[in-house]
């Protein structure tokens, strides 16, 4: 089903668990010493990369609004860092083939980013949505996702056009911090305290992937999933340099089976 947002009616048309059974309160006490350890070194990390977030910000809020797009969705193009045919590592299609389109530009900018270079849009070049519609229907993938960055920073009507009337599945990877837009096949909603997920997008989310480095980001979990459909896959997925994040995962979600484990699997096979 393709989702997008009607401004006329908001309308889709388109743990803390109790613990461990056994843990002693001393256990207990210590976890929560790291946990807090890790919130501090989160923390410091975090500012490493404020100035440059914050920078990036304001440039989004000094740039113009988004224009409206052409009739003739060829006649547009987008900021693209990279695309290119791969493996899905991550998520509910986690192991499916698809071609990524990454677009350029970020107001987000968390520390933890592992594509920081796509949040400048101005080093990208622009690209014509007719040459990365054929690409990605050339490639034979079962659907594009297009991800960034944070795409929802442009308006994706034109792309989406394109690779519908390719007969390409579009997944759509965002933070939910700008308004929707495209008609969209299947949408991950990764959110961020950074900037919170605007109210629109809640309604159009199948899947909630949280990145979690503490027991905080469980809490932040579950308050965006009380938010979403009661279909929505929800996920969580340890960042990939906090491995204490990994067993606070898997207690987590054997306590709560309606959640699952995404993991970074394109890391693991070494493929981007």
């Amino acid at each position: 089903m393709k989702k997008t947002l009607s401004k006329s009616t908001g309308r889709k048309t388109g743990y803390r668990s109790e613990g461990l059974r056994g843990e002693s309160r001393t256990e207990g006490l210590r976890e929560e010493s790291r946990s807090e350890g890790l919130h501090e070194e989160s923390r410091k990390k975090g500012l490493c990369e404020e100035s440059r977030s914050e920078g990036l910000r304001e440039q989004s809020r000094a740039a113009e609004p988004r224009q409206k797009s052409p009739g003739n969705w060829r006649e547009t193009s987008y900021p693209v860092m990279e695309h290119f045919y791969t493996i899905q590592g991550e998520g509910a299609h986690a192991g499916q083939a698809a071609y990524f389109i990454r677009l350029a530009g970020c107001d987000v900018g968390c520390w933890w980013c592992d594509v920081k270079e796509s949040w400048d849009e101005s080093i990208h070049p622009r690209i014509d949505t007719l040459d990365l519609v054929r690409a990605a229907a050339e490639s034979g993938a079962g659907f594009a996702v297009i991800t960034g960055g944070e795409p929802l920073l442009h308006d994706l009507t034109p792309l989406c056009q394109g690779l519908h009337e390719a007969g390409v599945r579009i997944h759509l990877e965002t933070s939910g911090s700008s308004p929707m837009s495209g008609e969209i096949d299947w949408v991950t909603l990764s959110p961020k305290r950074f900037k919170e997920p605007l109210d629109e997008i809640f309604p159009l989310v199948d899947e909630l992937k949280v990145v979690v480095l503490t027991r905080k980001d469980l809490q932040y979990a579950e308050k965006n999933a009380a938010r979403c459909p009661q279909k929505t896959r929800k996920m969580l997925q340890p960042e990939w340099d906090t491995p204490d994040s990994i067993p606070l995962i898997v207690d987590y979600v054997k306590a709560h089976p309606e959640w699952s484990i995404s993991l970074q699997t394109h890391k693991y096979l070494n493929v981007p």
